[in-house]
């Protein structure tokens, strides 16, 4: 299952996507601090649910700025092969869907999502509209990942949703006919894609449907699925805990993707470590995506950091400071801090982040390996870690085939000769030519 097909005009691959990359990279430290504004690709959080609510929605929509890489290929030809219209135009940079109107036409469909969270958690409650029935499975760490919980909020809401193998695990069969509707309680506290899964296919829903959500503080995921859906012109009822949403119908639209705030992480990080200034457009104030509070984090280290409407700027000071820092709500940049943390002038410390040890890889343990290895003494907990700085020495890093190992300690490679990435191939699955935008760093 290599290629979208069946539709003019989405003619790329996952082999096109990842290209040719060696079996490892040396980064090549900088010669000088960089002056730089650096174009970030769309956000994979904003792209995936775009994508999502324009299949449901009544008629065309166009999504511009969305992010090509694996894990919208996955979800793109998903969509295909449930008889939805999708059109990809790589070199004008953006997709079309002919939306069903919450109708999928194809059913008995085996679909298989990479190792696309978003793609596996979003995707069945959509599903369970059509008439099934319909399977969904990934590479062999996807069948790792928890999915329970959406399989329990799933039931509790009506659907038809069972176990094709082990209980708790992916693969799933759902078996379509409608989500009736009702009030379900949710469990977020392994991950929030539960939550957004559910919401986005509540407006065809039966029944007003209300979730009931715990877990966590935060939910700036979810945030962005909101606003997602309300541009899409479905309104969610939110209280402390709770989100509604009325039986109604998204209406097809133009869309804007914004940049990526997880992706603008590694540039900003290289401008804190290295005391240079990168100023990243298009990402700004209004920004609904949570990653974005990663410039907080490095202004707590010492940089001075400009958010504007329409833009985020970070100028690195002479020594960055360690800090402590609670990253639950915004995960995703864990590992980029952890990557630059060596290079404080005491140690830092990321509290509440127990969830990363079921995404990709076991992040919190790999991040812990790998800074061991460049010579940095580490604390692991169960849910957080703490970085003591020390003489970076070179040495290979593992990325344990994830993206974000690759790309933050990538950034380390800017600051101290002869680190090596190995797989650096693994950051095409959300951000395909990262290596060539560090490049312009230079």
């Amino acid at each position: 299952m290599n290629r979208v097909a069946g539709v003019p005009g989405v003619d790329f691959s996952v082999e096109d996507v990842r290209g040719t990359f060696p079996e490892e990279l040396e980064i090549t430290p900088l010669a000088r601090p960089p002056d730089a504004t650096v174009q970030i690709p769309g956000s994979k959080s904003v792209t995936n649910r775009a994508l999502i609510v324009a299949a449901l929605a009544d008629g065309p929509s166009r999504i511009k700025n969305p992010l090509f890489s694996d894990d919208s290929y996955w979800l793109m030809d998903a969509l295909v092969r449930l008889g939805l219209g999708v059109s990809a135009d790589r070199e004008g940079g953006e997709v079309s869907v002919n939306g069903g109107g919450g109708v999928i036409g194809a059913s008995d469909v085996d679909l298989f999502v990479g190792n696309a969270g978003t793609v596996a958690r979003f995707l069945p409650p959509a599903l369970a509209l059509g008439r099934g029935p319909y399977t969904v499975d990934g590479v062999p760490r996807m069948r790792e990942r928890p999915v329970e919980d959406l399989v329990s909020a799933m039931r509790q809401l009506g659907a038809a949703v069972e176990y094709a193998g082990e209980e708790g695990r992916f693969p799933l069969m759902i078996n379509g006919g409608g989500i009736p509707g009702g009030t379900a309680r949710v469990s977020g506290g392994k991950s929030s894609q539960f939550v957004s899964g559910l919401l986005m296919a509540a407006p065809y829903a039966g029944s007003p449907v209300t979730l009931l959500v715990e877990g966590r503080k935060e939910w700036p995921y979810v945030g962005i699925t909101v606003a997602v859906m309300r541009a899409f012109g479905v309104e969610v009822d939110e209280a402390p805990g709770c989100f509604a949403v009325e039986p109604t119908r998204y209406r097809a639209r133009n869309y804007e993707v914004e940049p990526d705030a997880s992706g603008a992480s590694y540039f900003m990080a290289a401008a804190a470590v290295t005391g240079g200034r990168v100023k990243i457009p298009g990402l700004g104030s209004g920004s609904p995506q949570g990653d974005l509070r990663f410039a907080d984090v490095l202004r707590e280290m010492g940089c001075e950091v400009e958010v504007s409407r329409d833009s985020v700027e970070v100028r690195g000071p002479e020594r960055l400071r360690g800090v402590e820092v609670d990253m639950n709500a915004f995960s995703d940049t864990m590992i980029t801090l952890s990557a630059i943390a060596p290079f404080a002038d005491g140690p830092t410390t990321i509290e509440n982040v127990a969830h990363t040890r079921l995404q990709e890889t076991d992040r919190l343990s790999a991040v812990a390996t790998e800074l061991r290895r460049l010579g940095a003494k580490v604390d692991e907990t169960f849910s957080s870690i703490r970085i003591i700085p020390h003489v970076v020495r070179p040495v290979v890093l593992e990325t344990y085939g994830d993206h974000r190992m690759a790309m933050a300690f990538a950034v380390t490679g800017l600051v101290r000769p002869g680190i090596r990435i190995r797989d650096p191939g693994c950051v095409t699955k959300t951000f395909p030519d990262y290596f060539r935008r560090l490049e312009s760093l230079r």
